[in-house]
């Protein structure tokens, strides 16, 4: 699987990026968010958080083929899936959305579908996602939006956005395809959309996030190879705020880096008390709610961290 092995390449003592190491006072403005408290139940390699209107914590633990869900403190409730690949069945879920209503759509990676169920965890419906030419499909990610009734799949083994009917589950068309170029992709991973529509994707080996309107033509790119503020390593999880900028997980820097609405880089992820970047260990999935609040999934360290962004003009 390819979220497995991207984040043990090299040793970090071989770089010298001024994302780990500064404060503002050497030009790198930072968003202070601040711990409030992590979840964690017998995780094994988390990938993906989704948070539903009433507060409710889903995490994906794909290894361990369940989604677990939390009380909005973080106290563990239930948790549904088990391996296998027949109704309500993982094999190695990567993704997670939850609509208005709490439906939970699952990117069941292995079994190459994405799966519904009810907030309680009662599976609803299935659909495949179809291979091309002979390769197998892997979904990745779903996000869903209600208002263009449509629901959007990741293919990573595909390199493409699938865009479904999401009444029907219809496939109405396929945005992108393998390369570097705009509206291609190179391993795409996870995927969300802001307030108008537009989709963000981690395209991971272009090491970017790409972003297309809701007719799938291209707006920008945030980001690029490399090591310095503004740049990737092994990007893997968006989010996007009520102010519209945009978060993106490092897994390998591990490092979260705050994007104004057009693209160019705003801040990192800063402690407050520290005044210093914070470092994550293996972050990937993560989600930001309707009270402002920052969910982390730290892979490696088998938990997801929550936090309360801060409102910038109380810095100024």
């Amino acid at each position: 699987m390819t979220f497995r092995i991207v984040a043990k390449l090299l040793p970090l003592s071989l770089f010298l990026p001024s994302l780990l190491s500064v404060n503002p006072a050497y030009g790198i403005n930072l968003t202070y968010v601040r711990h409030l408290f992590d979840v964690t139940h017998n995780f094994s390699e988390p990938s993906d958080v989704s948070v539903s209107k009433d507060g409710l914590i889903y995490v994906v633990d794909g290894v361990n083929n369940k989604i677990k869900v939390f009380k909005p403190n973080g106290k563990f409730l239930f948790s549904f899936g088990s391996k296998g690949s027949g109704r309500g069945g993982f094999r190695f879920p990567l993704g997670i959305d939850i609509d208005n209503s709490g439906k939970v759509y699952v990117a069941d990676s292995g079994n190459s579908k994405v799966q519904v169920f009810s907030k309680h965890g009662s599976f609803i419906k299935e659909f495949r996602i179809p291979s091309k030419n002979g390769t197998p499909s892997e979904p990745t990610d779903v996000a869903v939006d209600e208002s263009r009734n449509r629901c959007y799949v990741v293919d990573n083994n595909n390199h493409y956005i699938l865009v479904y009917d999401l009444s029907s589950l219809d496939l109405l068309k396929i945005y992108g395809r393998p390369g570097t170029e705009r509206r291609e992709f190179r391993f795409p991973f996870l995927i969300t959309t802001d307030r108008d529509g537009d989709l963000y994707t981690v395209d991971v080996i272009n090491t970017r996030v790409q972003v297309l309107n809701p007719e799938g033509l291209f707006v920008f790119n945030i980001g690029g190879w490399g090591v310095e503020k503004g740049e990737f390593f092994r990007p893997k999880g968006v989010a996007v705020d009520k102010n519209k900028r945009v978060y993106v997980s490092d897994s390998y820097m591990g490092v979260i880096q705050v994007f104004a609405s057009t693209g160019e880089f705003y801040s990192a992820l800063g402690d407050p008390a520290k005044e210093k970047v914070i470092k994550f260990k293996t972050p990937t999935g993560i989600f930001i709610d309707d009270k402002n609040r920052l969910y982390v999934v730290e892979m490696f360290a088998q938990k997801v961290s929550v936090y309360s962004i801060e409102d910038d003009s109380k810095y100024e």
